[in-house]
């Protein structure tokens, strides 16, 4: 589980095809330290277990429908990813429960300055926009963000220069795909309400 606060902008230094899938090298200063293998680290909000560690990076495995249904599968070496380790029982959860489980990815249609904000303005297949309510949650790429407007074909969030600076998306630009993971309290009644009306 994790909260969707950033710990650090990580690379890939390194993408390995394999016959079961894709063994990622990160590295990253903040997460490295004191990882253990077989912990969380969530990468562009994607969750993987750590396989091994070296110096200075550590490795996941990518398995193909992880690759199938994340931006995990055009990374390559030198991207940069968001990096954030699961979350204790013994820390504050500044943004808002995350699982990790991508549920779509996304495309950015639309990016603009208002005040010390950028708008973006985010794509996806509309069947996902059901779970999304006005001032509810978002992960994005692993960043927990609010919805300030839902249209049509996707939705709009601020993103203030804190988070500009120390996530990716200073470095996003319309076209980019993201990872989307909707707020899992809205998947959680669906279920719920789905089982009650087939009874």
């Amino acid at each position: 589980m994790f909260s969707g606060i950033v710990e650090e902008i990580g690379t890939i230094s390194q993408s390995e095809t394999r016959t079961e899938g894709v063994r990622l090298a990160v590295q990253g200063q903040v997460v490295h330290e004191g990882l253990q293998e077989g912990e969380s680290v969530a990468v562009n909000g994607v969750c993987l277990t750590v396989a091994a560690i070296g110096s200075k990076q550590f490795f996941v495995d990518v398995s193909p429908e992880t690759l199938k249904v994340t931006t995990l599968g055009v990374v390559d070496s030198g991207s940069i990813v968001n990096l954030e380790r699961s979350i204790t029982l013994q820390q504050r959860i500044g943004g808002h429960f995350v699982s990790g489980h991508v549920d779509t990815i996304g495309t950015i249609v639309g990016l603009n300055h208002l005040g010390n904000a950028y708008i973006f303005r985010v794509d996806l297949d509309q069947s996902f926009l059901k779970y999304f309510v006005l001032k509810g949650s978002v992960a994005i790429d692993g960043v927990s963000l609010t919805v300030n407007k839902i249209v049509n074909a996707g939705f709009e969030v601020s993103i203030i220069p804190h988070t500009m600076e120390r996530t990716t998306f200073g470095s996003k630009r319309v076209g980019d795909l993201v990872n989307i993971e909707t707020d899992m309290m809205g998947k959680y009644i669906e279920r719920l309400y789905e089982s009650r009306t087939t009874q």
